[in-house]
């Protein structure tokens, strides 16, 4: 079946780096496009970046700080995050869809469960 797993989150103080990882199985990754979403205490699941075919999207919130990066021989994807502020604390989620491109939560059909970043001093 198939099945995303994240790694990689925890405490960081502002400014500093992370890199999430999210390795898939159970599904034929290189076709699928895969997205990395957040989501914070109180508020909705929000868009954080995109890859498919190679090509890359980013929430504004996020351009310049972030980067989405995929080894189809290894069924990863990864999302380094560098320059980190308060507001990126959240919970970030890996998932797949078969709809290249897409940002919409309700394209991804299968996601993992999640892994906790923390910004603060």
């Amino acid at each position: 079946q198939v099945q995303l797993v994240e790694s990689g989150g925890g405490l960081v103080q502002p400014g500093g780096s992370l890199r999430l990882s999210c390795a898939a199985s159970g599904f034929t990754f290189s076709s699928y496009g895969m997205g990395w979403f957040r989501q914070a205490p109180g508020k909705e699941r929000e868009f954080v970046a995109g890859i498919s075919w190679g090509a890359t999207d980013y929430a504004d919130s996020v351009k310049g700080r972030f980067t989405i990066s995929r080894d189809n021989a290894k069924n990863t994807v990864y999302l380094q995050m560098n320059s980190l502020k308060p507001e990126d604390t959240a919970v970030y989620y890996c998932a797949a869809s078969t709809l290249l491109g897409s940002r919409s939560p309700p394209d991804f059909g299968s996601w993992g469960q999640g892994t906790h970043v923390t910004v603060s001093s």
